[in-house]
């Protein structure tokens, strides 16, 4: 299907500050399979920006459609102010795309490929800049190696350093940390930042929640090719988070006593832990009361803590619930 001509319509309101724009956007396949439902979004400027969702609901779509690999069947979508189908190459020259799959020329050096790669996007030759991606991302001792030697992070490090070789202002990261190891994606989120603070805008899809929750600045969540929610990470945390206060109990309870109905309580199945659920947004947590009525109860603890759904928790309620 031929993507709509975006010369007839007229773009998207965008925000100052958005330095992505899409707008009504709609991708249906040859098949008849829809991939995305009129998926509306603005990226700001500036951020790290966590796109977050099941498999097979979307997500490669849209970042493909971004980065002009995939055609739309009909929307508008700006690229630092670039029309990705009007001026396509505009578009493309401000976006740096690291895939989910490795795929580099194995028998080139990591100094050529990275070159090439600059020159691709009509670059002049810069090698001082070559020179501080390298370092940047702990390649310069590398420069001279065939790709074909390097480890499974290396290589990505090399896809990254590609990515940034025509100096984009928006990166678009899939599956990053893919299969590295704990200590090489903690260095990557550190490299991530570091461009955050250079001015490059981070658009990230990870199955690793807890690298959103450690890096994002926002969270989108997209299902069914129809984004669900687009939040703030710390908003998000703090109106869909659940807290629970658990209370280890000195002697195990059958079930929870009528006097405790009126609290959203459940016991464990040892009848050795009561957890309250409850709202830390609330001027009464309820917290106070409980303890009181377990006292009046008889019912004694010898420990008490607080913890908070993370966002694993609230993306899995999410999807569950959408779906």
């Amino acid at each position: 299907m031929k993507p709509l001509d975006s010369s007839h319509a007229s773009p998207p309101a965008a925000s100052e500050r958005a330095i992505i724009s899409v707008s009504g956007l709609n991708k249906i396949y040859g098949s008849g399979f829809q991939a995305l439902r009129n998926v509306d979004l603005e990226i700001s400027r500036g951020e790290i920006f966590a796109l977050l969702g099941p498999n097979g609901a979307g997500k490669t779509t849209l970042i493909s459609i971004i980065c002009g690999i995939v055609n739309p069947s009909m929307g508008i979508v700006l690229a630092d102010g670039h029309d990705i189908v009007r001026d396509y190459r505009g578009a493309r020259s401000k976006i740096g795309l690291v895939p989910q799959e490795l795929s580099t020329d194995a028998f080139e050096s990591v100094w050529d490929t990275v070159t090439f790669s600059r020159g691709l996007f009509g670059k002049a030759p810069n090698p001082a800049y070559i020179e501080k991606i390298l370092k940047d991302l702990s390649l310069w001792e590398k420069k001279d190696n065939r790709i074909m030697t390097l480890s499974g992070g290396m290589k990505r490090r090399v896809m990254i350093a590609k990515a940034l070789s025509h100096e984009p202002t928006i990166l678009f990261l899939d599956e990053p940390t893919a299969g590295v190891d704990v200590e090489l994606r903690r260095d990557m989120w550190e490299m991530v930042r570091s461009l955050r603070d250079n001015g490059v805008t981070i658009i990230l899809t990870t199955h690793y929640i807890e690298e959103a929750e450690e890096m994002a600045d926002r969270i989108g969540v997209i299902n069914k090719g129809e984004i669900v929610l687009v939040e703030d990470k710390t908003v998000l945390m703090r109106k869909l988070g659940r807290k629970q206060l658990t209370l280890q109990l000195q002697h195990p309870l059958n079930a929870v006593p009528a006097a405790l109905s009126g609290y959203d309580l459940t016991l464990s199945e040892d009848g050795l832990q009561l957890i309250y659920d409850f709202d830390a947004q609330s001027e009464e947590t309820g917290i106070a009361g409980l303890l009181r009525l377990l006292s009046e109860q008889g019912i004694d603890f010898k420990d008490l803590h607080t913890s908070q759904s993370s966002l694993e928790d609230i993306f899995v309620d999410l999807v569950r619930g959408r779906a």
